[in-house]
């Protein structure tokens, strides 16, 4: 067990993690030549085409070191703040962390919280400067943040290039050198801890884990701490690029077991895996709860599909467990699930996904947040949907969920960013110069304005220096209404949403606009309403679509073309009580496009 080295790579967004990866897979011949790819762990289309990483991804290498082999179990991890909860397994299983700065941007908001993630696990950490060969490499600025931020020597960081190979072999001395080898005992009771895990339609659930204590053996009777449910270990091994079976697995390595487990409900990303004869006394200390942030409502296209839908969620979880769902139903749009996510482009992987690998077309109604109402008799109720909201008469408060964020930008860019900042309602706490021309400000700010299109916004006015991170503060009240889009006097319940009473007027007059574009033309008027209770605030109308019923009057008393006209009318009216309005799927995302 000394000679096996537990490591993740963290970084901030495009600092170079993954290619750095490829140059450590390379470099100890992990793979042939036929096999390298750039970015050859990320193995999801989506991660190919977007150009991130979505999925933590290990592998284990052999490197050869004064004399000794060594097994080096590589976690490559994502670097958007959507997935932080990867990131977060990902140190929970490791000893050490390569902590990667981008030469050409220095150190960035994500670095900083990802860095904080792995001291609180007491991780070993070894600074690498990435992207030395590129012509705006500043090198020796960049070191002088890294020993601000670290108080490391200047010596200790490693300058490397993950384009050109450079300095690889000293990244590969010093995760041997410096990294602590992993500790536990091989004769004792099994306690394997679960960091990730996935479904393969042919084999059952596949679960990825990192042995802490004791050694498993294929065909052991093993069971799952917190769910209590016993299997055979069929096959066990560790992760090389594909699958690699082994006889056993000892402590301190990473591998996965495949048990012929068909229900998701059993396998628990932060469970522990323990022998049946002999077990361990208690689980492992596994990951903190995930803690959603945006909720938003999925629903089946077809109504019959829900069934479907549900077992689609739920092998998307076993892979992804930061997603939550819950069954709800709407008048709209019939039955679907109430999901959490961590955040607006979370949201849309996982729709992109659900349609790419389960094949299930989904509509998606506009995302919010949880808020906390507190009613005149003094109860406290959380709500995910603005249809949940008891009437105006009952609620005494509404409390919002507030976060901190933190911003690191360029100097140049600090009045607008701070203006962006001010118009979502945030509150400056303080401003530190970190160099001459990079400044981070903290602002305390609520959930729901960073929710749309907060990061969008911020990229654009600071030409893509900004870097942005935020962790959820606590509930604080605040002057809330609850919008309603009516269709022809109906409340579209999926389109409704809770709003900060001075953003109400423009946020639904907006969205009547977007709305009447949106709703192909019928036979009859459709009126568009935004309302909040019995109020009309904005109102748009879509026109019938009319035959021309006094193209045979030509000339003659008007009396005769005003009785044809009379005559249309009524079966308009007629025609609107008994005509429904078909909503488009493009309405219900458009709304989050607003601006």
């Amino acid at each position: 067990m000394k000679n096996i080295r537990n490591f993740c790579i963290i970084a901030h967004i495009d600092h170079g993690k993954s290619t750095l990866a490829d140059r450590l897979l390379e470099s100890t011949k992990t793979l042939t030549e036929r096999e390298l790819q750039a970015q050859v762990l990320d193995n999801m289309d989506l991660e190919r085409e977007k150009g991130i990483t979505i999925k933590s991804h290990a592998i284990q290498m052999e490197y050869q070191h004064g004399g000794e082999k060594y097994v080096l179990n590589l976690i490559d991890t994502p670097g958007h703040v959507d997935f932080s909860y990867e990131v977060s397994r990902a140190i929970a299983s490791c000893e050490g962390a390569l902590l990667v700065v981008d030469a050409t941007q220095g150190i960035q908001a994500q670095t900083i919280s990802n860095l904080y993630l792995a001291l609180g696990h007491d991780l070993e950490i070894i600074p690498v400067l990435n992207k030395i060969d590129m012509a705006a490499a500043m090198v020796d600025e960049v070191k002088d943040q890294i020993v601000d931020l670290l108080g490391c020597k200047r010596e200790e960081i490693l300058a490397a290039s993950g384009k050109t190979g450079e300095g690889i072999e000293e990244v590969l001395q010093a995760i041997v050198e410096r990294i602590p080898a992993p500790r536990g005992d091989e004769s004792a009771p099994l306690q394997a801890l679960i960091f990730d895990s996935v479904f393969n339609s042919f084999r059952g659930i596949i679960a990825y884990f990192r042995v802490f204590n004791g050694t498993i053996r294929k065909g052991d009777k093993v069971k799952f701490f917190n769910t209590g449910s016993e299997y055979t270990a069929d096959e066990i091994g560790v992760l090389k690029l594909n699958m690699s079976p082994r006889t056993e697995v000892k402590a301190g390595d990473v591998g996965y077991i495949i048990s012929g487990i068909k229900t998701s409900v059993d396998v628990k990303v932060g469970d522990t895996i323990t022998h049946v004869d002999r077990p361990c006394s208690e689980a492992i200390a596994g990951f903190e709860e995930v803690k959603p942030m945006v909720f938003a409502g999925i629903y089946p296209v077809d109504s019959d599909e829900y069934e479907d839908l549900r077992a689609s969620l739920e092998k998307l979880q076993l892979n992804d467990a930061s997603l939550t769902f819950e069954p709800e139903s709407s008048l709209a749009l019939g039955f679907g699930f109430r999901c959490g996510f961590l955040g607006l482009l979370h949201m849309e992987i996982i729709q992109e996904r659900l349609y790419r690998e389960f094949d299930m077309d989904v509509i998606t109604t506009v995302p919010n947040v949880s808020y906390k109402v507190i009613t005149t008799k003094g109860d406290v109720t959380e709500v995910h949907n603005p249809s949940g909201l008891p009437e105006p008469t009952l609620i005494a408060r509404i409390e919002e969920p507030y976060i901190l964020a933190q911003i690191i930008t360029k100097t140049e860019y600090l009045g607008n960013v701070m203006k962006l900042c001010i118009d979502k309602r945030g509150v400056l706490k303080n401003q530190v110069f970190i160099t001459q021309d990079r400044v981070e400000i903290n602002f305390d700010m609520p959930l729901a304005e960073i929710v749309f299109d907060f990061y969008d916004k911020l990229k654009s006015i600071s030409r893509g220096y900004a870097s942005f991170d935020y962790h959820m503060t606590d509930y604080k009240q605040s002057r809330l209404a609850k919008l309603d889009i009516l269709l022809n006097g109906e409340p579209v319940d999926a389109l409704s949403s809770l709003i900060y009473q001075d953003h109400a007027y423009d946020f639904g007059r907006k969205m009547c606009e977007k709305l009447k574009e949106l709703i192909p033309r019928q036979q009859f008027d459709i009126a568009i309403q935004a309302a909040i209770g019995a109020k009309i605030i904005a109102r748009e109308t879509v026109k019938a679509v009319r035959k021309d019923v006094t193209a045979k009057c030509y000339g003659g008393d008007i009396s005769r073309k005003r009785k044809l006209l009379e005559k249309q009318k009524k079966g308009k009216k007629r025609m609107r009580q008994i005509g429904n309005v078909e909503v488009p799927q493009q309405a219900f995302l458009a709304v989050l496009k607003m601006d």
